[in-house]
């Protein structure tokens, strides 16, 4: 029985990776390299030390001095002071937004030293191209850009997928750290190497251990500051497609990634916007401290910023919007809080920082995959079709399994009903979401979501479930460290509190996976959930209070949505959920006309039996005959069934024991058929 269920439960995930393969296959994207995180301390054979902490940005004023630590390589467009002048007096007029929801005046002593430092760099100015001033740049140095929109010629006229960079190649198919520093602008429009390529060579296959860099070589780029010299982000554009564009739609890509800072410790990026990349305006990579700040990130075709394996790490005052996946996303961030292993991080802290920032109008606001340790504060998700996402579905050679040890606090998630799923969208989406829900976390533990607004979300305010290990770490994937498929190692000990809640479709949903333990929400008003009566813990004190029982509705819809979506399917995401008529606070939306397939069937519990209607009873129990009865390993054989009279009678008796909630009905049901045969008469 066991394994011919984890037989068909592989057939399923196996398929529905198939397809997420296929999709990213036919994309022709980069393949990235195994990655790992940065060991915490500073590297100071630099003066001063590179990483160990965020980098402290330096002024613009100061470019145009002599001073102590680095050079400043000005760029420009013949046109840059015109622009700067025509931004200065619309600035001067109506102000200038930082972001949609922080937009600024500028005085006229403002504009007046704004103009003397711009025409100084300009005097100074040797490059028309922003990858020549970056190449030429060593530690410490700065590379300022003047007004204007950048397309980078020449590194647009590199080949993409070229040939001779094959031998860089490990073998997954990924360009090493020596690929990506011969071959810069082979997926990027503008590379910042921090590192010399190492003496040896990177293991592969990828080391178990992700703490520190393998074959690491010496600074030669870290503590690198590149920045726009503008009133604001708008005025300096890297643009990585089709500046007829704007910024929006359609892309046209010409590069995969628009600004890489690779291995690039000390990282400052300020007062730009980087747009149209065919796969991330935005991306960091394997370095020690870095601060993105007033940026801007316009339709790439994943994420407007990705970072990976970082530490020490800021975003903040920022925009992202109309990027495929996500608008900000923090992948594998060191594991600093819950979780992390205290001989690499004696004392719990946060690794990532997001604060100041509106990301609106993309498939998902925000996305993490096991994103751990990162601190989110005083940001605005909106109009995107999924506010906030961060979860366990982890490739192989993707480290941090599993997501654990976020701090999300005072944000606003508000009106995430943007459907980019509609005929005609303008943003192409990459991935499926629920369309009309301000957040979920699939598989993550140890997180809190505490003092946000969640508003207007038509279908959902935040979502919690399971993400079984076997889903993840299974025959056919590679291996995944902390990953063991006979665990449940997911969505524990999440707390929801302090939060305000109000014209959500339903405020809290929660799948109640059985197993799953210290989930809880209290002190949130009077918040609607489903289940309706979600575990408040005594008001947080008692965790352990709260454990899964199963929820076949909610069960039911993860799965038809998760590895059975199909043309005509049932899984409900993709239609906009109707203002004024949001979805029913109700314990199961899809229960009985979802298609329950044997994963669901494995995990349905005498809980959920005393849940379910009639109806949805008989559904359950003739798919249950389908599961039972199949073939078993002798040739020939076919498991034993009960009819549904008898198996209603044996699951009412079974299940009004009181200590029965988390018995599974498949061995109940299993266990009756094989020992009272005269049950089945």
């Amino acid at each position: 029985m066991g394994r011919r269920y984890l037989g068909r439960l592989w057939l399923i995930v196996a398929t529905a990776a198939g397809l997420v393969l296929g999709l990213m296959a036919g994309a022709d994207a980069h393949i990235e390299r195994p990655s790992y995180w940065p060991l915490p301390g500073p590297d100071c054979s630099v003066s001063p030390c590179a990483g160990g902490a965020v980098p402290k940005a330096r002024s613009l004023a100061s470019s145009i001095t002599t001073s102590r630590g680095g050079e400043t390589r000005v760029v420009c467009r013949p046109d840059s002071l015109k622009r700067l002048e025509a931004s200065i007096k619309r600035a001067r007029r109506s102000g200038y937004d930082i972001r949609p929801h922080d937009h600024r005046r500028f005085s006229a002593a403002e504009a007046r030293e704004l103009t003397r430092i711009n025409r100084a760099l300009a005097s100074r100015c040797r490059y028309g191209e922003i990858q020549p001033a970056v190449t030429d740049s060593g530690n410490n140095d700065r590379v300022v850009v003047l007004p204007g929109v950048y397309t980078e010629p020449t590194s647009r006229a590199k080949p993409t997928h070229d040939k001779a960079c094959d031998p860089y190649k490990l073998s997954t198919g990924a360009y090493s750290y020596l690929g990506e520093y011969m071959c810069q602008n082979d997926a990027n429009l503008i590379a910042v190497l921090g590192r010399s390529p190492g003496s040896g060579k990177d293991p592969d296959p990828p080391l178990v251990d992700r703490h520190g860099i393998p074959n690491r070589g010496a600074c030669v780029r870290c503590n690198l500051q590149l920045e726009g010299s503008g009133v604001s982000a708008d005025d300096v554009v890297v643009e990585a497609g089709d500046p007829s564009s704007g910024n929006g739609g359609p892309r046209r890509s010409a590069k995969d990634v628009g600004i890489r800072a690779d291995r690039a410790d000390g990282f400052v990026l300020r007062n730009v916007t980087v747009r149209h990349a065919e796969e991330h305006d935005i991306y960091v990579l394997e370095s020690n401290g870095y601060l993105l700040d007033r940026f801007k990130t316009f339709y790439a075709g994943e994420y407007g910023v990705l970072t990976f394996v970082e530490d020490h790490g800021v975003m903040q005052n920022c925009e992202a919007a109309g990027n495929g996946d996500s608008g900000l996303y923090p992948g594998s961030g060191a594991k600093t809080s819950a979780g992390r292993d205290p001989k690499v991080y004696p004392t719990a802290r946060y690794s990532q920082e997001i604060r100041y920032c509106d990301s609106h109008h993309n498939t998902s606001g925000y996305s993490g995959t096991d994103g751990s340790g990162t601190w989110l504060h005083h940001n605005n998700f909106y109009d995107n079709g999924l506010g906030f996402t961060t979860d366990v579905f982890t490739a192989a050679g993707h480290p941090g399994f599993p997501q654990q040890g976020d701090l999300i606090e005072k944000n606003d998630f508000y009106s995430n009903n943007f459907n980019p799923y509609l005929p005609g969208s303008d943003v192409v989406p990459s991935v499926p979401v629920p369309v009309g829900t301000g957040m979920w976390i699939a598989g993550g533990d140890d997180n809190v979501v505490r003092d946000n607004r969640f508003r207007d979300n038509k279908r959902r305010g935040a979502m919690l479930f399971a993400v079984p290990d076997a889903f993840v770490c299974g025959p056919g994937n590679g291996p995944i460290t902390g990953c063991d498929p006979l665990k449940l190692s997911t969505s524990h000990r999440n707390s929801f509190h302090g939060n305000t809640m109000s014209g959500n479709g339903v405020d809290f949903w929660w799948d109640a996976f059985p197993g799953n333990v210290g989930n809880c929400w209290y002190s949130n008003g009077n918040a609607t959930g489903s289940p309706k009566n979600l575990p408040d813990c005594l008001n947080g004190k008692i965790p352990w209070l709260s454990i899964g029982l199963g929820n076949l509705g909610n069960e039911a819809e993860l799965f038809v949505c998760m590895s059975d979506l199909k043309p005509g399917g049932p899984c409900p995401w993709f239609t906009s959920p109707t203002a004024g008529k949001a979805a029913p606070a109700d314990d199961h939306d899809h229960g009985a006309g979802g298609e329950l397939n044997d994963a669901l069937l494995a995990a349905v519990t005498c809980h959920s039996w005393h849940e379910m209607n009639t109806d949805q009873r008989d559904h359950m129990l003739t798919r249950m005959q389908v599961f039972m009865g199949g073939q078993i390993d002798h040739p020939g054989a076919r498991g034993t069934t009960l009819s549904n009279q008898k198996a209603t009678s044996v699951l009412d008796n079974a299940c009004g024991l009181s200590f029965a909630g988390q018995f599974k009905l498949y061995k109940l049901y299993a266990r009756a058929a094989a020992f009272t045969p005269q049950l089945r008469r």
